[in-house]
């Protein structure tokens, strides 16, 4: 896509800021567009142009597109706590799905095509039957409202492909993990792991700890969504390494050796989730390449150096070695 100028929603938050690191450096104009509700303004690079805008507010998402004129927009914005989605459903909607149409007939309204930043296991839920790891062409049956709405905003995507022409590829990303992920928020359980060791407590685990997700650094997958740019309109890809981790492997990877806090399991949790990738490498040329120990070596790093200068600028992906020993 060259020099083309791009749009981020969510371009403040944890994947989101990453994303926008590689597009600024990389002598891109990025425009941000983020409601501050998670993401954080320190997370920024200062070459990007910041919008304070809800996606709910059409309005204003619209105004943004014109002065950006973006040729891709890449949809990270998203209410994504899979708890607050079952305790209110009708926000999680009118985000995940009303805040999708929005950019959508933004994208529309500018002639850019779209990156959607989906989910995979909360997609496809739990059933008999599932495979494990899961292909994109395996049912969607989700155990949550978070993942209901996730997977209307995909069919939305393709509606707009096929009413429209307008170009967007759907990425269903694993567990991402790595700097910048909030060691204090309620979704991210790896910066929350690397919290509670920074800090000398137990790591909570609900559940047995059994349940397995698919780890995927943010690196990866910043340079899947980079690589979607090229892939053809209405591509649908899961970004995982399609490797079963489980809670207390994750844990024992991260050096910890005592006895985790056991609690109750979540409402709408999976048991089992993992991607299957295989498509990815034909759609996009891509495959993960960091190993889950280098990228817990270097989200622990990330963790620790925002405790110890909270006033410095929050590290990147970019600003945190992945290679061992670096």
């Amino acid at each position: 896509m060259g020099r083309s100028p791009t749009l981020v929603t969510g371009g403040a938050g944890f994947i989101g800021s990453n994303l926008v690191d590689e597009l600024t450096a990389s002598g891109r104009p990025c425009h941000v567009v983020d409601d501050l509700s998670n993401g954080k303004r320190a997370n920024l690079d200062q070459d990007a142009v910041f919008h304070e805008v809800d996606i709910r507010d059409r309005d204003a998402l619209m105004a943004v597109a014109e002065q950006a004129k973006p040729a891709t927009i890449f949809h990270l914005a998203a209410q994504a706590d899979v708890r607050k989605a079952l305790e209110a459903p009708d926000f999680d909607a009118a985000v995940n799905v009303i805040g999708t149409i929005n950019v959508l007939e933004a994208a529309r309204s500018v002639g850019a095509r779209v990156v959607f930043a989906s989910t995979g296991g909360a997609g496809y839920g739990e059933y008999e039957g599932l495979p494990v790891p899961t292909p994109e062409t395996a049912e969607t049956r989700p155990l949550s409202f978070y993942g209901m709405s996730k997977m209307a905003g995909e069919g939305y995507c393709g509606t707009y492909g096929r009413l429209y022409g307008l170009e967007a590829v759907v990425l269903r990303l694993g567990n991402v993990y790595g700097p910048r992920q909030d060691p204090h928020g309620e979704a991210g359980v790896v910066a929350i792991f690397c919290g509670k060791l920074l800090d000398g407590e137990a790591p909570r685990v609900f559940g047995d700890g059994l349940q397995t997700r698919d780890y995927v650094y943010v690196g990866d997958v910043v340079r899947a969504f980079l690589a979607a740019e090229d892939a053809p309109g209405g591509s649908l890809v899961n970004i995982g390494w399609g490797k079963e981790v489980s809670v207390l492997d994750l844990i024992e990877s991260l050096g910890y050796d005592g006895e985790p806090i056991f609690e109750a399991p979540r409402e709408g949790e999976l048991q089992r989730s993992s991607l299957a990738a295989a498509r990815a490498a034909d759609v996009l040329g891509w495959k993960p390449e960091a190993g889950l120990s280098d990228g817990l070596r270097v989200t622990y790093e990330s963790v620790r150096l925002g405790r110890e200068n909270p006033a410095a600028p929050v590290p990147g992906a970019r600003d945190v070695q992945l290679a061992a020993g670096a």
